[in-house]
Protein backbone atom coordinates (compact mmCIF):
# COMPACT_ATOMS: atom_id res chain seq x y z
CA UNK A 1 0.00 0.00 0.00
CA UNK A 2 1.01 3.87 -0.57
CA UNK A 3 2.63 5.34 2.94
CA UNK A 4 1.17 8.60 3.22
CA UNK A 5 4.30 9.98 5.45
CA UNK A 6 6.14 10.65 1.64
CA UNK A 7 2.78 12.79 0.84
CA UNK A 8 4.38 15.59 -1.44
CA UNK A 9 7.25 12.96 -3.10
CA UNK A 10 4.22 10.60 -4.33
CA UNK A 11 2.56 14.08 -5.70
CA UNK A 12 5.20 14.37 -7.62
CA UNK A 13 5.67 11.30 -9.03
CA UNK A 14 1.76 11.11 -10.06
CA UNK A 15 2.43 14.57 -11.62
CA UNK A 16 5.91 12.88 -13.85
CA UNK A 17 3.39 9.82 -15.10
CA UNK A 18 0.95 12.38 -16.03
CA UNK A 19 3.24 14.59 -17.94
CA UNK A 20 4.05 11.30 -19.72
CA UNK A 21 1.21 10.50 -20.11
CA UNK A 22 -0.17 13.27 -21.63
CA UNK A 23 2.81 13.85 -23.70
CA UNK A 24 2.33 10.48 -25.21
CA UNK A 25 -1.73 11.07 -25.59
CA UNK A 26 -1.09 14.78 -26.68
CA UNK A 27 2.33 15.28 -28.80
CA UNK A 28 3.82 12.05 -29.51
CA UNK A 29 -0.21 10.69 -30.90
CA UNK A 30 -0.74 14.32 -32.59
CA UNK A 31 2.47 14.12 -34.51
CA UNK A 32 2.66 10.67 -35.93
CA UNK A 33 -1.65 11.23 -36.59
CA UNK A 34 -0.43 13.72 -38.74
CA UNK A 35 2.47 11.72 -40.78
CA UNK A 36 0.08 8.93 -40.95
CA UNK A 37 -2.41 11.38 -42.60
CA UNK A 38 0.01 12.17 -44.67
CA UNK A 39 1.18 8.52 -45.74
CA UNK A 40 -1.88 6.66 -45.91
CA UNK A 41 -4.81 9.44 -45.29
CA UNK A 42 -7.53 9.73 -43.03
CA UNK A 43 -9.66 6.50 -43.85
CA UNK A 44 -7.29 4.88 -41.62
CA UNK A 45 -8.15 7.29 -38.29
CA UNK A 46 -10.05 5.12 -36.41
CA UNK A 47 -10.83 8.07 -33.45
CA UNK A 48 -14.11 10.16 -35.39
CA UNK A 49 -12.90 13.16 -33.53
CA UNK A 50 -9.63 13.07 -34.28
CA UNK A 51 -10.39 12.13 -38.14
CA UNK A 52 -12.78 15.19 -38.23
CA UNK A 53 -9.89 17.37 -36.64
CA UNK A 54 -7.33 16.47 -38.98
CA UNK A 55 -9.51 17.69 -42.11
CA UNK A 56 -8.89 20.81 -40.05
CA UNK A 57 -6.38 23.41 -40.34
CA UNK A 58 -2.79 23.15 -38.00
CA UNK A 59 -4.42 26.07 -36.19
CA UNK A 60 -7.31 24.49 -35.29
CA UNK A 61 -5.59 21.04 -34.44
CA UNK A 62 -3.37 22.70 -32.34
CA UNK A 63 -5.75 24.86 -30.09
CA UNK A 64 -8.23 22.09 -29.55
CA UNK A 65 -4.40 20.04 -28.57
CA UNK A 66 -3.76 22.80 -26.18
CA UNK A 67 -7.00 22.74 -24.82
CA UNK A 68 -7.18 19.18 -23.97
CA UNK A 69 -4.24 19.43 -22.65
CA UNK A 70 -5.09 21.90 -20.14
CA UNK A 71 -8.42 20.47 -19.48
CA UNK A 72 -6.63 17.21 -18.77
CA UNK A 73 -3.83 18.92 -16.16
CA UNK A 74 -7.06 20.34 -14.47
CA UNK A 75 -8.55 17.10 -14.52
CA UNK A 76 -5.33 15.39 -13.08
CA UNK A 77 -4.67 18.15 -10.39
CA UNK A 78 -8.26 17.45 -9.29
CA UNK A 79 -7.86 13.77 -8.96
CA UNK A 80 -4.10 14.76 -6.98
CA UNK A 81 -5.94 16.94 -4.85
CA UNK A 82 -8.69 14.80 -4.13
CA UNK A 83 -6.31 11.59 -3.02
CA UNK A 84 -3.90 14.06 -1.43
CA UNK A 85 -6.51 15.67 0.93
CA UNK A 86 -8.23 12.25 1.85
CA UNK A 87 -8.67 11.34 5.54
CA UNK A 88 -5.92 8.88 6.15
CA UNK A 89 -7.98 5.34 6.27
CA UNK A 90 -8.76 5.95 2.75
CA UNK A 91 -5.38 7.80 1.09
CA UNK A 92 -3.52 4.00 0.53
CA UNK A 93 -6.43 2.58 -1.83
CA UNK A 94 -7.16 5.92 -3.24
CA UNK A 95 -4.13 6.22 -4.00
CA UNK A 96 -2.86 2.82 -5.12
CA UNK A 97 -6.09 3.29 -8.03
CA UNK A 98 -4.80 6.42 -9.07
CA UNK A 99 -1.85 4.71 -9.64
CA UNK A 100 -3.17 1.92 -11.55
CA UNK A 101 -5.26 4.22 -13.49
CA UNK A 102 -1.76 6.11 -14.13
CA UNK A 103 -0.19 3.31 -15.47
CA UNK A 104 -3.18 1.85 -17.70
CA UNK A 105 -2.99 5.42 -18.67
CA UNK A 106 0.54 5.02 -19.61
CA UNK A 107 0.34 1.64 -21.07
CA UNK A 108 -2.44 2.83 -23.10
CA UNK A 109 -0.61 5.99 -24.54
CA UNK A 110 1.98 3.42 -25.79
CA UNK A 111 -0.49 1.64 -27.88
CA UNK A 112 -1.87 4.50 -29.32
CA UNK A 113 1.70 5.40 -30.22
CA UNK A 114 2.71 1.92 -31.32
CA UNK A 115 -0.44 1.72 -33.57
CA UNK A 116 0.31 5.12 -35.43
CA UNK A 117 3.78 4.14 -36.14
CA UNK A 118 2.87 0.49 -37.47
CA UNK A 119 0.41 2.79 -39.93
CA UNK A 120 3.87 4.88 -40.76
CA UNK A 121 5.84 1.69 -41.11
CA UNK A 122 3.36 -1.23 -42.54
CA UNK A 123 0.54 0.93 -44.35
CA UNK A 124 -2.26 -0.29 -41.73
CA UNK A 125 -2.41 0.14 -37.82
CA UNK A 126 -2.42 -2.70 -35.23
CA UNK A 127 -6.16 -2.77 -34.89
Amino acid sequence: MTDWIDAQPRYDEYWDWAAVALFLFVTLDLLTSLYATEAVGLEHELNPIMAWLLGESLYVIVTVHVFALVLAAAFFHALFTIVRDLPPAYRGPTALSVEIFLGLLVAAGFFVFANNLAVLIVGEGLV
